[in-house]
């Protein structure tokens, strides 16, 4: 009678936690009568990082709707990017005002 050969393994299958991407949200820059738009422009240049001609087109909207969007980022990121504007808007004496939206 041949010898079998039989060897067992136990494998255990694990099924991999699903993680969700983390939130994104929008730094939104809202408009006032007081704060110049040339320092809106440089703020979007300097905090956001954009070209000149984004800064314009982004100022140009918040200026003739109210609002707009200077960026998509995670949480953290957003907050500090809408503190440091703020703070920054601040100690020019301009009352320029981010917020933040959930994506």
């Amino acid at each position: 009678m041949p010898l079998q050969n039989t060897i067992e393994t136990d494998v255990k299958t694990q099924k991999k936690a699903k993680v969700d991407k983390p939130a994104l949200y929008k730094v939104v820059m809202i408009n006032d009568d007081y704060t110049p738009m040339d320092f809106v422009v440089f703020v979007l240049q300097n905090f956001f990082g954009k070209s000149e001609q984004e800064a314009i087109e982004i100022m140009l909207q918040i200026h003739n709707h109210g609002i707009a969007v200077c960026g998509l980022y995670s949480y953290e990121i957003a907050e500090t990017k809408a503190h440091q504007v703020i703070s920054f808007a601040l100690q020019n004496e301009h009352p320029l005002q981010c917020k933040l939206e959930k994506e």
